[in-house]
C-alpha cells in the first residue's frame, strides 16, 4: 500500500520529526521515500543527518515531488502554505493535515482559491505528543473528497507512531483536540502532582518521579492489555477500608473526575472556537 509512495511533510518541527521517525523504524516507509520542507536550514539539514531524507527548502518542490503531502505546520501558517503549493497539487496526491482547528472544508477552500486545478482527497488527523516516543492517540477523519483507501493510507501511516480511531463525524474532532490533543498535558500535571505527594511524605524528589512516571505507565498498560473496563481496574485497586479507597475519597472530596471531565470539555469548546 505505501511500497511506492513518496511522503513529504511540509513544515519540520517536532512532529514531523516523530513522523519520520516512527515511519522509518517502523519500516513502513523507508527513507528512500521520505522529503521533507521547511524554512528553517538547520532543521532541514537536522533531519537530512538524522534521518536520510530528502530536503527542499521550497514547500511547491516538495509538494510537486510527493505522492501524499503532510500539512504539519502551525494552523496558522495554513492558508499562506496552500495557497503556495495549490498549483503543484497533481492528481493522485492526498494531502493529511495535522494543524489543529482546521477544518477540511478550509483547507479545500484555500486549495480552491490557490488555483487547484482538480478535487483533492483531504484527511485531518489530530496526533498528540506521545507520537514522538511512538505511543501517540490519533484521530483520523476525512473530506468529503477522501475515499476508504485515503484514510486506510492515513491510519497506515499513523499507526507506525501510535493508535489510531477513526472519526465520521468532523464536528467530533474537538471533543479529540480536548481529549486525546490536550490530555498529556492533564496526565504529566497528574504525574507531578503525585510526585510532590511522595515528597511530602519523605521520599527523594528522584525517587518520587520515577514511581510517579512508572506508576502511570504501568497502569495505562495495564488498562490497554487487560481487558477489563476502567471501574473494574480501579475496584481491583480498591479493598475495604484500605489504603487506596482513603486516597480515593480525597480525591472524590476535591472534585477531582467532575475538573478532570471539565477541563476535557473546557479544550474541546475552545477547539471549536478556534476552528470558527
Amino acid at each position: 500500500m505505501l511500497s511506492e509512495k513518496t511522503i513529504c511533510f511540509l513544515g519540520a518541527g517536532n512532529l514531523a520529526e516523530a513522523l519520520i521517525k516512527g515511519l522509518i523504524k517502523s519500516g513502513v516507509v523507508p527513507a528512500s521515500q521520505i522529503i521533507a520542507s521547511d524554512r528553517l536550514s538547520s532543521r532541514l539539514l537536522h533531519l537530512a543527518e538524522a534521518y536520510e531524507i530528502k530536503v527542499f527548502n521550497k514547500n511547491y518542490e516538495a509538494a510537486r515531488n510527493a505522492d501524499i503531502i503532510f500539512l504539519t505546520v502551525k494552523p496558522g501558517d495554513i492558508p499562506g502554505l496552500l495557497g503556495d503549493i495549490a498549483r503543484d497539487i497533481g492528481p493522485g496526491k492526498l494531502i493529511i493535515s495535522a494543524a489543529a482547528g482546521v477544518t477540511t472544508t478550509k483547507i479545500l477552500e484555500a486549495l480552491k482559491q490557490g488555483g487547484l486545478p482538480q478535487i483533492t482527497p483531504v484527511v485531518r488527523a489530530m496526533p498528540n505528543t506521545p507520537a514522538i516516543v511512538g505511543e501517540g492517540a490519533v484521530a483520523v477523519c476525512g473530506s468529503l473528497t477522501a475515499t476508504h483507501a485515503d484514510l486506510c493510507l492515513a491510519r497506515a501511516l499513523f499507526e507506525a507512531v501510535g493508535r489510531v480511531i477513526e472519526v465520521e463525524d468532523e464536528a467530533l474532532m474537538d471533543a479529540v483536540t480536548g481529549l486525546g490533543g490536550s490530555g498529556p498535558a492533564y496526565v504529566f500535571l497528574f504525574m507531578e502532582a503525585l510526585a510532590e505527594g511522595g515528597e511530602k511524605m519523605g521520599l527523594s524528589p528522584v525517587d518520587s518521579r520515577l514511581l510517579a512516571m512508572q506508576t502511570v505507565l504501568g497502569s495505562a498498560r495495564l488498562a490497554l492489555e487487560s481487558g477489563k473496563g476502567l471501574k473494574e481496574l480501579r475496584e481491583m485497586v480498591t479493598s475495604p477500608g484500605g489504603t487506596t479507597i482513603e486516597g480515593l475519597k480525597k480525591l472524590d472530596e476535591a472534585g477531582f473526575k467532575a475538573a478532570v471531565i471539565g477541563a476535557v470539555e473546557a479544550a474541546a469548546l475552545r477547539a471549536k472556537e478556534l476552528a470558527g
